[in-house]
This record gives structure tokens, C-alpha cells and sequence, in this order.
């Protein structure tokens, strides 16, 4: 009899420590689910993207260079619902990103362009790996989304600056002068055998 009765004290026991459990997992998940619903909120509301160009040299590279035009177009999608989302978003826009580099139009394959272009790319990969986190810091996911804006600006700016200088006519020697200067181009030193003497 004692037993029974030790056996079903255990089992009452067991029992409410199940309970006790599920009640704290269950607090857990629901802290855990507002705490995600949080930082999608906040992500979304700063999903904002300039997507349109700023001037007429970003808009007639966007309906020339394909790259540009791609890039432009996925990241004025905007996506909704869940993180998961963001996240393939992010991944999208980061090998659209990677794509500026191929085919950029002559006129704009300079050292200044390129150099905006990496940055842009080190930016939107460092979202896209923010975003992936198990953890999204959304703190820096949104700083980096304004970050990203203000070097698209830039990139469109420059483009810009390439197009109003190439507007600009060369004065008369000018290339020629500008091919002189050309390290490239210069004829290589020859070697002086020290044994000459110039008299």
C-alpha cells in the first residue's frame, strides 16, 4: 500500500514538473516571438531603398547597362511577412550587387566608379550577413540599408561627374599632353654602364 501510494505521489509529482516546464517553455516562446516581431518591424519600416536614379546620367546607364538596371529593379522589391524573407531579399540584392562589376559601360570603367562599386558590394554583403545572424542585430541591419543608400547616391553622383567632365572639350595639345604623362605608356630607363663618362 505504501508503495501505491509513494508511486502515485512520484507520478503527481513528475507530472507537475512537466507542467512547470511547458509553462516556462511556453513563456519562453512567446518572449522569444515578440522579440522577433520587434526586429521585423524594424526592418521593414527601414526597407526603404532608392530605387529610382537621381540624375540623367545614373537613369540613362540604368536603361543601357543591364547590370544597373537589375540592380535598381531588386532592390525596389520590397518583401513582406517574415525575416525569412528579408534574408532571401538580402541575397538577391547582394549577387545583384556583385554583378556592377561585369560589363560596366566604357565610359564609366574608371578607378573612381569601381571603387564606389566594392564599397556598395561590402555594404550590402555585410546586411546580407547582419540579416542571416540566428540573431538579427536590426539595429545594424537598418543602419546599414541608410549606409547603402548614401553609397548608391554616390555611385550615381560620380556617374554624373564622368558625364558632365567627358561634356568638356579638350583644348588643342591637351591629349597629347595628358598621353605624355601616362607612366604606362613611358619608354623604360635604360641601363647606364657606369664606365661611360659624358664629357
Amino acid at each position: 500500500m505504501k508503495f501505491k501510494i509513494s508511486l502515485f505521489l512520484l507520478l503527481v509529482f513528475v507530472l507537475q514538473s512537466c507542467q512547470d516546464e511547458n509553462a516556462k517553455r511556453l513563456a519562453e516562446q512567446q518572449k522569444v516571438a515578440k522579440k522577433n516581431e520587434k526586429i521585423f518591424n524594424n526592418i521593414n519600416k527601414a526597407w526603404t531603398f532608392i530605387d529610382e536614379p537621381i540624375n540623367e546620367a545614373a537613369e540613362k546607364n540604368a536603361s543601357t547597362w543591364n547590370e544597373w538596371r537589375e540592380f535598381l529593379k531588386e532592390i525596389g522589391e520590397k518583401p513582406r511577412r517574415t525575416i525569412g524573407a528579408f534574408q532571401k531579399k538580402s541575397k538577391a540584392i547582394s549577387k545583384k550587387a556583385l554583378a556592377l562589376n561585369n560589363n560596366i559601360p566604357t565610359e564609366l570603367n574608371q578607378p573612381a566608379i569601381k571603387s564606389r562599386i566594392s564599397i556598395l558590394i561590402t555594404k550590402v554583403k555585410m546586411m546580407e550577413l547582419f540579416i542571416n545572424l540566428s540573431t538579427v542585430p536590426d539595429d545594424k541591419v537598418t543602419f546599414l540599408i541608410g549606409e547603402i543608400n548614401k553609397e548608391i547616391i554616390s555611385l550615381e553622383r560620380q556617374m554624373d561627374k564622368i558625364v558632365e567632365k567627358a561634356k568638356i572639350p579638350k583644348e588643342q595639345g591637351e591629349e597629347d599632353f595628358l598621353r605624355m604623362l601616362d607612366t604606362t605608356r613611358a619608354i623604360p630607363n635604360a641601363k647606364v654602364d657606369p664606365n661611360l663618362s659624358i664629357n
